[in-house]
């Protein structure tokens, strides 16, 4: 029995990466709680001894050698000390084996359910441990169940060997996304969180973070550096507008961005289901920045006003409403990408 616990222990590690120390814990306790509940006068003087060597594990009971004994949970008398140790005198301490084979069923059960308890929570660990360091980063999943009444979608999602099944709230959803159980789709880890019931894993789709990362993925300029993105303004499923930069001269950070025939931004426009992107030369110049950020607009002048937050620009009578955008759309996406409160006037008002 005792080497085929050792290997069941073994295996644990091996299948789910519960280190033996922890389980061995574990296990003590469990054995204790079970011999204590047979035995509640019994605290202090019980251990458990486990040899890893000789795989052997056993339970001892210490008691003092008396002549008459008064507590039998603490006192054993010398004739039967005898029998655990022939050196046995009189005031000496005596470990004496204890039959792991009379604990009663329900101490039994007790012991096994907190092995169980004990994996799971090393589980978990293990969980949160390898999610938490994908925070703010980007995972793949694949859509397990759709909530036809509310519209959350539960994700398992994966990172090296480890898995858990994590909630696309219908707030973090694209709204023009249609997804059906099985499809695989990226989302963007917001963070994870540890709860009674195990790791929480707060994803999106919605997340100006996600742009970002597929950027990353997609950019070989942005991963290594040569080109940063600056700032993302998002309406999720229908726009965004993002500001790049290069300290390189020789370096094109739009150019980069949108690749060869525009392949690069092509395929992040397709992971996001066709949602448009501007991308946008940041500049230290606010007039400048906030000129480019209304693109597709042509802007004639930007005025900043003394509050520093906010500023006048002039653009063509023609391009008003491509300035505004569709139900203020661009307009909005630009001072949001930008910081600034953009006041949009016709060149024939100014």
């Amino acid at each position: 029995m005792n080497a085929e616990f050792f290997e069941a222990v073994a295996d644990i590690e091996a299948e789910k990466g519960i280190p033996r120390s922890y389980m061995y814990d574990k296990i003590k306790q469990a054995m204790l709680a079970a011999f204590r509940r047979d035995n509640p006068e019994c605290e202090d003087n019980v251990e458990i001894l486990l040899d890893e060597d000789k795989k052997r594990i056993e339970m001892v009971v210490y008691k003092t050698v008396v002549d008459e004994v008064e507590d039998p949970s603490h006192e054993i008398n010398l004739e039967a000390a005898k029998k655990v140790s022939r050196r046995a005198k009189l005031g000496d301490l005596l470990s004496v084996p204890v039959e792991t084979k009379k604990f009663g069923r329900i101490a039994a059960q007790a012991a096994k359910q907190v092995i169980i308890q004990g994996i799971r929570e090393a589980e978990r660990g293990l969980v949160y441990e390898e999610f938490t360091s994908k925070e703010h980063e980007i995972l793949t999943g694949t859509v397990s169940h759709i909530d036809a009444r509310t519209g959350n979608v539960s994700i398992r999602i994966s990172s090296n060997s480890e898995f858990t099944e994590a909630m696309l709230s219908a707030n973090e959803r694209i709204k023009t996304e249609a997804l059906t159980e099985g499809d695989r789709i990226k989302v963007y880890v917001v963070e994870v969180r540890n709860s009674t019931r195990g790791p929480q894993v707060l994803i999106s789709r919605t997340h100006p973070g996600l742009v970002k990362r597929l950027f990353e993925l997609e950019v070989p300029e942005i991963f290594d550096g040569t080109v940063e993105i600056k700032s993302i303004a998002r309406e999720a499923g229908s726009r965004t507008k993002m500001a790049v930069w290069s300290d390189d001269p020789n370096v094109d950070p739009i150019g980069a961005c949108v690749g060869p025939k525009g392949g690069r931004v092509a395929a992040i426009v397709n992971e996001l289901g066709g949602e448009k992107i501007d991308i946008i030369k940041y500049s230290e110049s606010p007039e400048e920045y906030i000129a480019a950020a209304l693109a597709p607009s042509e802007v004639i002048s930007v005025t900043m006003l003394e509050d520093g937050k906010s500023c006048r620009t002039v653009v063509p009578d023609a391009q008003l409403s491509l300035a505004i955008g569709k139900e203020g759309q661009n307009a909005r996406l630009a001072a949001k990408l930008t910081g600034y409160k953009i006041d949009i006037k016709p060149e024939s008002e100014a």
